[in-house]
């Protein structure tokens, strides 16, 4: 997939032709993705870059000191580079609005189809534990399967707690261990032992099984999505 750099707007040509071009090329892409139902990394890619424009609407000084600069002076005595900008100002801001202007609601909407999207395959999705859930949930199995087929992928996961100054937030890691062909006789307990006893584990760790009635791209879809899902519900019963 075709990828727009981060300082899109600020790099190369501050021309609205142009931007436009680079914005609807891209856009067009990312369009293509959703209609697979491809959501990752496009969703967060979209995410980022309307922050990002955002961003620069409401802060102009943020915009001004966008704009590339060259060294005009040296200030050796108080060790300090006075610069030059190439641009002039005015113009450019003028010209930057104007682009940021058409590409905040083409963004927008992109953005919300993709969380359209998102809200579709989380719907989709379907969770439960597999035997005793543990006192200790940060480690444990995953199952991922789509509801009526055999095939089940196995991932252990790994939970982690970040903070900031403002709030704590989960997030989680999960390594694919093997697959499973689901049958009477080889049921998600009897899955559940045999991983237990071939990784001789010590304790009974947590294993959560997450079902998709649809059929989505695991690697782009299914996976990261049954990974928040996953977050999301060890959350709430740990409440």
């Amino acid at each position: 997939m075709k990828n727009l750099s981060p300082n899109w707007i600020t790099e190369g040509l501050i021309d609205f032709e142009y931007k436009k071009y680079l914005l609807l090329d891209y856009l067009q892409e990312v369009s293509k993705q959703f209609d697979e139902k491809k959501l990752y990394p496009t969703l967060a890619d979209i995410i980022s870059h309307y922050q990002n424009l955002q961003q620069l609407k409401e802060n102009k000084e943020i915009v001004a000191q966008a704009f590339p600069k060259v060294i005009s002076k040296i200030d050796f005595e108080n060790f300090k580079l006075k610069y030059e900008k190439l641009l002039v100002e005015n113009k450019c801001i003028e010209e930057l609005e104007t682009i940021l202007d058409f590409a905040l609601p083409q963004l927008q909407t992109t953005l919300k189809d993709g969380r359209e999207l998102y809200a579709a395959v989380e719907n989709d999705l379907q969770i439960f534990p597999v035997g005793i859930v543990p006192v200790n949930t940060e480690f444990g199995y995953l199952f991922l399967a789509r509801t009526g087929r055999r095939q089940t992928k196995v991932y252990e996961y790994h939970t982690t707690l970040f903070e900031n100054s403002n709030e704590q937030y989960r997030g989680i890691k999960a390594e694919y261990i093997c697959t499973y062909s689901r049958s009477i006789i080889n049921t998600y307990e009897n899955m559940k032992s045999t991983i237990i006893k071939a990784e001789k584990k010590m304790f009974t760790p947590g294993t959560f099984v997450i079902e998709s009635h649809k059929k989505f791209p695991l690697l782009e879809t299914f996976l990261p999505v049954a990974k928040r899902t996953l977050v999301r519900y060890l959350y709430n019963i740990n409440k």
